[in-house]
């Protein structure tokens, strides 16, 4: 089969297609996929640049989110069968195989069934950032209805999906966004409040939006300065939750002075630490995010799709920055 490879860390022109052995499934709970599409995720690009979570086990296979076509099952699976379409968050990360490939293996407990009203550029697009947003929203964050969010970075590939699910849960968003394209984008997603952070100070723009109390829960997808930045927009005993490493240089002063909740999400945990469990439960969180498509609630955007042999364009493209929703690498027709 065809594969992108890494064989060292470095620039985009590292990643090179090459003919691999085809996988096979080995355990009774493996499905054996072949893929349709792969989402490209900033996590793929940090691994690229500084090398993957396990540099003895190489070269790599990058990509977290696949989605595609069940070819074979192992001998204990009864819940999918070959010739199911199905979407999933796993591999990508140094050990097990990713999904900048033709084909792959993985346990079906992490899997769902692709929404039936999208394509599979769509759904590959979908796994890792709507993981993370539902954690980070509904698990980190503890969302209720009524509720007031900040989501920074509102039309990126997490905040894009983040704002549809605060919807969802019947919260009301305001969102930072870069341009005034962006700002009509969010709009269309159900954002109430798009805020141009490059003209006006967002911190004031939440105060007046939240009658000078803050909003109940922020949402940071962007990082560095903006974490702590965000501290005096969020209510006293409210919540922030981040998706990236705070600096070592963060002033926590403001946050402990309104006893905010801090919350760290990191999708990869479970994969990362083996949790079987966890990564059982992404399964079941795509599961439900695929009722919400089918039912029109949340929608994927997808703005560019490659060709796998094109992986290191498509690295390059999301290293400029400034996108809007996700990037997906296709390897055939649909």
């Amino acid at each position: 089969m065809k594969a992108v490879i890494m064989t060292a860390p470095g620039t985009p022109q590292m990643l090179k297609i090459q003919e691999v052995p085809k996988p096979s499934v080995l355990g009774d709970t493996e499905l054996l996929v072949k893929l349709i599409a792969a989402g490209i995720n900033p996590i793929d690009t940090k691994l690229r640049q500084r090398g993957t979570f396990y540099p003895e086990q190489m070269p790599a296979i990058l990509g977290c989110d696949g989605a595609g076509i069940v070819e074979a099952v192992g001998a204990g699976v009864e819940d999918f069968s070959v010739g199911d379409e199905v979407y999933f968050c796993h591999g990508g990360l140094g050990a097990h195989q990713g999904n900048y490939a033709e084909y792959t293996t993985v346990d079906r407990r992490f899997v769902a069934r692709k929404p039936s009203s999208i394509s599979f550029v769509e759904a590959g697009a979908a796994p890792l950032v709507l993981i993370t947003a539902w954690e980070a929203l509904y698990e980190r964050g503890r969302l209720e209805p009524g509720e007031k969010v900040l989501v920074h970075g509102g039309a990126g590939g997490v905040g894009h999906v983040a704002i549809q699910l605060a919807k969802i849960k019947g919260g009301d968003v305001c969102t930072t966004v870069s341009s005034q394209d962006k700002a009509d984008f969010v709009r269309q997603l159900g954002a109430d409040y798009p805020i141009l952070y490059r003209q006006r100070d967002f911190v004031q723009e939440v105060l007046n939006w939240t009658d000078g109390e803050g909003v109940d829960l922020a949402f940071d997808t962007v990082g560095g300065g903006t974490f702590a930045q965000t501290f005096p927009a969020v209510r006293i005993y409210g919540d922030i939750v981040t998706i990236l490493e705070p600096s070592k240089d963060t002033v926590w002063k403001t946050a402990r002075s309104r006893n905010l909740r801090i919350g760290l999400e990191l999708m990869l945990t479970p994969m990362l630490q083996g949790l079987v469990t966890a990564q059982q439960h992404h399964g079941e969180i795509l599961k439900e995010c695929a009722a919400y498509i089918d039912e029109g609630r949340l929608k994927i955007h997808v703005s560019h799709q490659f060709p796998l042999e094109q992986a290191a364009v498509a690295h390059q493209l999301l290293e400029n920055g400034s996108m809007i929703g996700k990037i997906v690498l296709t390897m055939g027709k649909e």
